[in-house]
């Protein structure tokens, strides 16, 4: 059983959500860096409230350039459950309590990146590089967290 494209057997790890209007730059990018980065007890999803067809090409191209595939991944909608069984949701900059009411009724941690849509492929990368390091630095509040939780 899947909800979420997350099997029965994953249903035990923590989710990690990224959200944005379109879902097809910032939150794809933050989706791959995380699934490369994350501990083996999370899982991540990427979504949006206005998703579009397709993903930025030059997100695509960026992420290429760094080894991660993601054209296969497609632009989701978000959803109340996704937000509800997300344990942490990240806001890439663009959702604010009227786009998106129901995600603001939870924590959320806002990054505040540019949207990579309509910039060139050098500003494309420049927001690939900040969002790479915020998810390390994501990733590594997560280990800490969950060493401190263990002890």
């Amino acid at each position: 059983m899947k909800f979420f494209g997350i099997s029965k057997d994953e249903k035990n790890k923590k989710i990690v959500l990224f959200v944005c209007v379109q879902n097809a730059g910032r939150s794809q990018i933050a989706e791959a860096f995380f699934r490369k980065y994350a501990p083996n007890n999370y899982q991540v999803l990427s979504a949006g409230t206005e998703p579009v067809g397709n993903l930025n090409p030059l997100a695509i191209e960026a992420m290429k350039e760094v080894g991660i595939d993601i054209s296969k991944q497609r632009p989701k909608i978000i959803s109340e459950d996704m937000i509800r069984q997300s344990t942490h949701r990240v806001n890439m900059g663009c959702m604010d309590n009227n786009s998106c009411p129901t995600l603001f009724l939870h924590n959320v941690i806002d990054w505040d990146i540019e949207d990579p849509k309509g910039k060139s492929v050098e500003k494309v990368r420049e927001i690939r590089d900040l969002i790479e390091v915020r998810i390390k630095e994501l990733v590594t509040n997560l280990i800490q967290t969950n060493q401190q939780v263990n002890t």
